[in-house]
């Protein structure tokens, strides 16, 4: 069961580097998918490039029907030939079993569906999110690639891919159209990770002066309040034993 393709999208994408692989993802809404799956923990270059490779192990089709079927271990000997498809193939090949039952038992096996159903930003953001290997924030940057390089834009879709879907910005793989914006995208990455970093390394900040002095003035009232409890006590204890005292005297003299 091959999964069609009833969207206008770009020729080509610039997210693996390879004219080969880039065409497919822009054709193949499940090959779209699966790349955007295995995009964690490796180079993205290497994640969508994997598609394709898997394409080629599977006889040169990839099917939806048929990677769904086949038997778990075969599939992830195929990711585990080398080089393999990802850091870590036996679970990514799971991954992308489950997320081939998905589209076959909820979309009739159309990929494409998946976003050509949606009739607003909010149900989109839910279908992509209901699937295997989608978190929040994957889900949202696909939303905002579907909007910015597939002209998937149902109503309120860059709200629903907030902040990846904002105009101009170089935050995700939303933004990967050549080279340059790999590069732009690399580099804003970069920069939150430093910007973490630093924070990391930074010393606790002192609290205000003001809080500082309110610390201090109630730490002096509880020293004096616990003066007082102290002067309490003992005034209390010297009129309980000066009586007894004084009888003790006037014992001793009879």
């Amino acid at each position: 069961m091959a999964s069609p393709s009833r969207r206008k999208g770009p020729r080509s994408l610039a997210l693996a580097g390879d004219e080969v692989a880039d065409t497919l993802l822009a054709q193949d809404p499940l090959a779209l998918l699966i790349g955007m799956v295995l995009d964690q923990q490796i180079p993205l270059e290497r994640a969508f490039k994997s598609p394709a490779d898997l394409k080629e192990r599977l006889g040169g089709t990839l099917d939806v029907g048929a990677v769904a079927s086949m038997d778990p271990d075969e599939l992830a000997a195929l990711f585990s030939v080398r080089p393999a498809l990802h850091r870590f193939p036996g679970s990514m090949a799971r991954r992308v079993q489950e997320l081939c039952h998905v589209v076959i038992d909820t979309y009739g096996g159309d990929a494409a569906a998946i976003w050509t159903s949606a009739q607003d930003g909010a149900q989109l953001l839910a279908n992509v999110k209901a699937l295997p290997g989608f978190g929040e924030q994957k889900a949202r940057i696909f939303v905002a690639l579907l909007g910015k390089q597939f002209a998937v834009r149902p109503p309120g879709w860059q709200e629903a891919s907030s902040p990846f879907g904002e105009p101009g910005s170089f935050r995700s793989v939303a933004d990967i159209d050549s080279r340059e914006a790999l590069g732009k995208v690399r580099q804003y990455k970069q920069q939150l990770k430093a910007e973490a970093k630093a924070t990391a390394k930074a010393p606790p900040k002192a609290a205000p002066s003001s809080k500082v002095k309110a610390i201090s003035k109630t730490k002096a009232k509880v020293k004096a309040v616990s003066k007082t409890k102290v002067k309490v006590k003992a005034a209390s204890k010297a009129r309980v034993t000066a009586p007894t005292k004084a009888t003790a005297k006037a014992s001793g003299n009879g």
